[in-house]
């Protein structure tokens, strides 16, 4: 059986292979509902060498180990299925140029299903239908990311070091940055491997010299606001993995005799607190209230880069639209089963981002020389919570019109639950707008079809 697909890209045959070759490619054409998890492999495309990695097949994870050959730069490569689910499996990529010196990617994919003719009868179509889902959202998602890798084609690549590396935001940000050429370290805590600098927050431990000459620090970490119910306990671990690492990482960098460029640091809607109708910019007050006090703390644990002369940067972040993790992977369970309806009326606002525009604002942010300071990181469109599981449902093709009475959620996730529920906030993006940054998705059904891969025939 054969599969092709061709994909038009805006950068020349050079630029669209080598894209390919680095390190995160493969995370970033990965259909964003697909959880798989790279085991080994990604930095090299020449012959001989594998990538494995496992995905999820139905209720099992599938391990996947693909051999490269057909290697032609800039013109082909070629993968051979060693180990998976088909009998036989071939890949071969191609890179056309066409015309003003613009880039076609070919795909053709030559595959054997198992058991033979039942397997071609029972399974044959789910799996081409697999194919064109997974091959349409590649074809998004390279298109997307050269054209934004092209902004900023002409300024040097950044030595970059991000503290959260492994979080939801964390390894698409990775991943991005990975393909758009930037060398990429982490900070971890764990022992570290290449490209890796260890420490250890909670006890203050940071090797400074090891943060020299780093053009750009991003710090995402902090304990998960919604993955437990917020006791006193859990308050105050939420409060200082946030603050207590963001301080640490400030202070350092005001020591240091090679400076980075800039100090991006996480931020949350959560300073706004619950303020019903009100448009909330980027000058408006916090709230009141645990969220709105962590936040007021959080920001504040970055002064030391600021005083010392360092662009600094906080992200306030929205809702961030992830199939994988995060709220919509929260919602969706009950919304392909018809109770994902409104929270109690419906009316709060829900302020909401996609996961590309996430990743794209923030490279945005750390290429603009003149952004610094706060931003809301929210598409300029939010919606009521009623209207939100609605387009939701809409997508799904399940009814929304159940309404979730926040005492259930409460029972279920505590006080925490119904804070994250019911809150409103009506965030607006007025200092990334104003900035130049242009929102790959500006609509939730755009964002939400995407993310799910429920896309309009």
């Amino acid at each position: 059986m054969e599969f092709t697909h061709s994909t038009q890209v805006e950068t020349n045959v050079e630029e669209t292979f080598a894209w390919h070759e680095r390190k995160g490619a493969f995370r970033r054409l990965m259909p964003p509902w697909e959880q798989a998890e790279l085991v080994s492999g990604e930095s090299s495309l020449e012959d001989g060498t594998k990538l494995t990695f496992k995905f999820p097949m139905g209720p099992i994870k599938m391990k996947w180990v693909a051999e490269h050959s057909g290697y032609n730069p800039p013109h082909s490569f070629a993968d051979t299925m060693v180990k998976g689910p088909f009998k036989t499996w071939h890949h071969v990529h191609s890179f056309v140029e066409t015309e003003n010196d613009t880039c076609r990617v070919d795909d053709r994919v030559e595959y054997t299903l198992p058991m033979g003719t039942l397997g071609r009868i029972f399974g044959g179509g789910n799996v081409r239908k697999r194919l064109q889902r997974m091959f349409k959202a590649r074809e998004i998602r390279l298109a997307k990311d050269l054209k934004r890798y092209h902004n900023f084609a002409h300024i040097k690549r950044k030595k970059i070091l991000i503290a959260g590396s492994s979080g939801l935001i964390g390894r698409q940000l990775i991943a991005y940055f990975g393909t758009s050429g930037h060398d990429v370290w982490r900070l971890v805590r764990r022992t570290p491997k290449e490209n890796e600098i260890q420490w250890e927050p909670s006890q203050g431990k940071i090797k400074a010299q090891e943060l020299e000459g780093f053009d750009a620090i991003i710090h995402l970490g902090g304990a998960g606001i919604g993955d437990k119910r917020w006791t006193k306990k859990r308050k105050i671990v939420l409060e200082e993995s946030r603050t207590k690492s963001t301080q640490l990482l400030s202070s350092t960098i005001a020591q240091l005799q090679n400076k980075p460029e800039v100090f991006i640091v996480s931020s949350a809607m959560g300073y706004y607190g619950s303020r019903g109708d009100e448009n909330l910019t980027e000058q408006s007050a916090a709230g009141t209230g645990f969220l709105p006090d962590m936040c007021v703390a959080w920001e504040a644990s970055a002064q030391a880069a600021k005083d010392a002369g360092v662009r600094t940067v906080h992200c306030r972040t929205g809702l961030v639209l992830d199939a994988t993790g995060g709220v919509l992977k929260k919602m969706l369970l009950p919304a392909q089963l018809g109770a994902g309806g409104p929270i109690g009326w419906g009316k709060q606002w829900y302020s909401w981002i996609s996961m590309d525009d996430q990743v794209y604002a923030i490279d945005h942010l750390m290429m603009s020389t003149d952004c610094e300071g706060v931003y809301n990181f929210g598409s300029p469109n939010p919606v009521r919570q009623k209207m939100f599981a609605k387009v939701l449902g809409k997508i799904l093709r399940r009814p929304s019109f159940m309404p979730v009475p926040p005492f259930g959620i409460w029972f279920l996730m505590g006080k925490m639950g119904v804070t994250l529920a019911t809150d409103s906030s009506k965030m607006l993006p007025n200092r990334l707008t104003e900035s130049g940054y242009e929102f790959q998705y500006s609509d939730l059904e755009h964002a939400l079809r995407d993310a799910l891969g429920k896309w309009k025939k």
